[in-house]
């Protein structure tokens, strides 16, 4: 999946619980992103599971005031001056 990650509904499905684990957690490994939420539902013989991943295209800005959110290398910080 590239980096524009405008698309965050995944489907997976396995025929056992510990099936269904291994398949998102070697996608998880892939592509080192984090699920935001899932659910997961027996359909027939199989576990489904439909999980959503974080967007990447939430920006967060500098602020100009006292108080006001900045960051800097992925860390949020408070300023203060």
């Amino acid at each position: 999946m590239s980096e524009d990650n405008k698309l965050n509904i995944l489907y997976f499905e396995g025929s056992s619980m510990r099936e269904l684990y291994d398949t998102m957690d070697g996608w998880q490994q892939k592509n080192r992103k984090r699920f935001l939420s899932m659910g997961i539902e027996k359909e027939s013989e199989k576990f489904c599971c439909i999980a959503l991943t974080n967007p990447s295209e939430v920006v967060i800005v500098c602020g100009e005031g006292k108080d006001q959110a900045h960051v800097s290398n992925y860390a949020l910080q408070v300023m203060t001056d």
